[in-house]
């Protein structure tokens, strides 16, 4: 609470210097004050042990403290709470179209390509608070993990659940399967930047919609293409087959990507092309797609000012009655 608490007029602050050369007036004069009477002798008066004359300077203490008051309610105590409202001018939907076919558990990625992928992706979905996303998986097939949404925790949890499955996809790589359904997952967004990123690590062999039919869609309905060829240039522990136990078998295998292709879906839709050969690299794509793709915001603060000079009023009034009072009462003799 202390941190909200500010002064809108400070500079009265300066004021309080008086009450110190106050002080030292008082402890001047106060000897000046007491009347004395000299007499030869004390000895047919009755001495008092009263404590009155000593608690006298309690008087001056509470009028002190009562300016003290008074000048910080001068300075206008008040507790300061700003609060901020969002706006999001300029929304970005983004499909995420991720290939789940077995070659992505290729361990040339640690600890394959599939888990290095969904691991930096968290990130970049994480830093993109303000859009929607969504999620298309494919293999030799495709389907919509999760509409585009701004839930981010359900975003999240699709992503961490997507995981090769034997016999959930048919065999193969449908590249232009899996754009087409980014785009249609983003067909009918009023946002003013669409944006597909479109991740694969083999060749298009499989599926009914071509990968140039999908890219002319994307064009006709304003939609942006990152694509993204992920795989090392050379050897590969890839899967094969299945062991009897049903367990994957691994041997090494040349990495074989259609770059070509990749780079004409980007260069078709207007974006940009990239191969990411290490889990390092990749992240270091989505960080550029990230600065590349920026959403426009706006942000509104809303300063509200709580006035507390109140309570220091009333605490020197309540210390000018008591003095008051007191002179009237106890200290009366003394005036």
């Amino acid at each position: 609470m202390l941190e909200n608490y500010s002064f809108a007029h400070p500079q009265f602050f300066w004021l309080l210097v008086f009450i110190p050369l106050a002080i030292a007036w008082y402890v001047w004069k106060k000897p000046k004050q007491l009347a004395s009477v000299k007499m030869s002798s004390l000895q047919g008066f009755k001495a008092t042990s009263s404590i009155l004359p000593k608690l006298k300077p309690i008087l001056f203490v509470l009028r002190m403290l009562a300016i003290a008051a008074i000048i910080t309610a001068i300075a206008r105590p008040q507790i300061k709470e700003v609060s901020s409202r969002i706006k999001t001018n300029n929304g970005i939907d983004i499909v995420m179209a991720i290939d789940v076919s077995a070659s992505m558990l290729s361990r040339d990625l640690k600890p394959n390509r599939l888990s290095a992928l969904k691991r930096v992706a968290a990130e970049f979905i994480e830093g993109r608070p303000s859009d929607r996303i969504g999620l298309v998986v494919y293999a030799g097939e495709s389907f919509t993990k999760t509409p585009i949404t701004t839930d981010k925790n359900i975003i999240q949890n699709a992503l961490k659940d997507i995981k090769y499955k034997h016999g959930e996809l048919e065999g193969g790589t449908a590249i232009g399967m899996g754009l087409a359904t980014a785009v249609n997952r983003l067909k009918d967004s009023k946002a003013k930047s669409k944006v597909i990123i479109l991740l694969t690590d083999g060749v298009n062999n499989t599926g009914f919609i071509e990968p140039q039919t999908a890219s002319e869609l994307a064009v006709e309905y304003g939609i942006k293409t990152y694509t993204i060829g992920i795989g090392t240039n050379g050897m590969a522990s890839t899967p094969v087959a299945l062991n009897p136990d049903g367990t994957i078998l691994f041997r090494n295998m040349q990495v074989t990507i259609d770059e070509e292709l990749l780079k004409n879906i980007a260069t078709t839709t207007g974006g940009k092309y990239f191969r990411a050969t290490n889990s390092e690299k990749l992240a270091e794509i989505y960080e550029e797609i990230n600065k590349l793709e920026k959403t426009e915001i706006e942000e509104f603060r809303y300063t509200n000012y709580e006035e507390k000079f109140r309570l220091f009023v009333l605490f020197a009034g309540i210390l000018l009655l008591i003095e008051i009072l007191l002179r009237k009462t106890l200290f009366r003799s003394f005036i």
